[in-house]
């Protein structure tokens, strides 16, 4: 039988911001590592972006070699800790799992987790290989980019545009499902490694990529993020109680503006209505549930089987008091003195699927109010055009696709700029998530690195 993590009481939760699971016990550990069947053609592996040997480091786990399989992870993973807890395991390693055919796949991030918070990165010999690279952004494609680059010798400096460290994973994923010390050690251990780290530096307005080619840098790694709100376009969409997710996420995880003294204090509601269905609208409700809303929705336009968003993550909103609305699309936001005063939903109902392979919501005619005082957009982000604009102006046109993403060779990251390479949220492959921007980051390092021997 699968093991189940041990959580925090989940009316106790609804008040802070403490992680909700607690690690395997030793125990749970070998009696889940032991369900693992070691098959000889591992779909798990397959089913994860960067292929970790999965059934190498479960294999270490059953025979008690706790510190082999932090070694075999991180052979392939810079961030196992922080993996085991954000990453979409049932639509990947544990999807692909022979075992939940039947029945329960094993925990493979659960397991994953443990390792990465018993085990430390080993220190790695560098030879210095002279050359200097540059990484825009601090999210996981730049650190994993960074780990594999420095590891070949390279000088390596990560450029970040806030005040912290970290990028979608600091302000993006709240501290009880991704804890700052997790983190921060995953931080601390690029830079005893000698990866420099440079904050408040907004690449295309503090520095050009001009003028990083001018001070040597041999090549570059774009991995910014996505930073602009996909927003509505509905009445009432400017109103006072209007967030995006983004926004709302931000002040709170990085910001505190949750907190008493807050410089930037958060108006808290009676109501909030948080529109989108995927993992960082259960964040933001999740976190409303947190910051005081006496009352929580998630409205999305689908069912509840086209969820976007982990299983796990659905399944914590529930139980913290998150109401859902289905099959409910957004028309328009009440105003009452410049200030969101409810909203106003037409109630679809699905049709044939569309390029996502998930059925289309059509609107019936029908329509329906929700008494709310705050909204929160959670539709999802696209890429700030500011490096593009700012490199235009230095003769430096990159080419980009229809909605603003730098378009890349698929296995190199390579921009239509030699030397120049992007990856993550600005050169999206496949769904935005942090193992999908590790693997772009593995990608382009790899290439730095070839292109770097010659």
């Amino acid at each position: 039988m699968r093991q189940k993590p041990k959580e925090q009481d989940r009316m106790e939760r609804r008040h802070n911001f403490l992680p909700v699971e607690e690690n395997f016990t030793p125990e749970q550990v070998k009696e889940e590592a032991s369900r693992c069947l070691s098959c000889k053609n591992p779909r798990c592996v397959k089913g994860c972006p960067v292929n970790i040997d999965i059934p190498g480091f479960i294999k270490a786990l059953k025979e008690d070699k706790l510190d082999e399989a932090g070694e075999i992870i991180r052979n392939t993973s810079m961030l196992p800790s922080v993996c085991g807890r954000v990453c979409p395991q049932e639509r990947q390693c544990e999807g692909q799992c022979v075992l939940g055919i039947k029945g329960e796949a094993v925990a493979i991030g659960a397991l994953e987790r443990y390792v990465g918070d018993n085990t430390s990165a080993k220190p790695v010999e560098i030879v210095p290989s002279g050359k200097k690279v540059a990484i825009v952004g601090s999210g996981c494609a730049g650190i994993t980019a960074a780990s594999d680059l420095r590891k070949a010798g390279h000088d390596v400096t990560i450029f970040e545009a806030l005040h912290e460290f970290g990028g979608v994973l600091r302000y993006g994923i709240p501290p009880f499902r991704l804890p700052r010390t997790v983190l921060d050690r995953e931080i601390n251990n690029l830079k005893d490694m000698g990866v420099k780290f440079e904050k408040n530096v907004i690449v295309g307005k503090s520095i050009t990529l001009k003028q990083l080619k001018e001070d040597g840098y041999d090549a570059i790694f774009i991995c910014s993020g996505a930073g602009l709100p996909k927003m509505m376009n509905i009445p009432g969409e400017n109103l006072n109680g209007v967030y995006s997710a983004n926004e709302f996420l931000t002040r709170v995880n990085l910001m505190h503006a949750n907190e008493k003294d807050s410089a930037t204090p958060l108006r808290v509601g009676k109501s909030v209505a948080v529109i989108g269905g995927g993992n960082v609208a259960m964040d933001a409700a999740r976190t409303a549930v947190r910051v005081g809303f006496e009352k929580v929705y998630i409205v999305y336009r689908r069912t509840e089987a086209e969820l976007p968003a982990r299983l796990e993550e659905i399944r914590h909103a529930k139980e913290e008091g998150v109401m859902f609305h289905f099959l409910h699309a957004p028309v328009e936001i009440y105003n009452k003195d410049g200030y969101v005063d409810g909203m106003k939903f037409e109630i679809m109902e699905l049709g044939e699927p569309d390029e996502s392979g998930r059925r289309r919501p059509i609107g019936t005619g029908r329509y329906t109010d929700l008494d709310v005082d705050s909204v929160i957009v959670a539709l999802g982000t696209g890429p700030n055009p500011i490096i593009q604009k700012s490199a235009h102006t230095d003769g430096l046109d990159f080419e980009v696709d229809s909605k603003g993403y730098f378009t890349v060779d698929p296995e190199t990251r390579e921009t239509s700029i030699p030397t120049v390479y992007a990856g993550g949220d600005v050169a999206p492959v496949g769904a935005s998530n942090a193992i999908n921007a590790m693997g772009a980051g593995k990608k382009a390092a790899k290439a730095i690195n070839e292109y770097l021997a010659k």
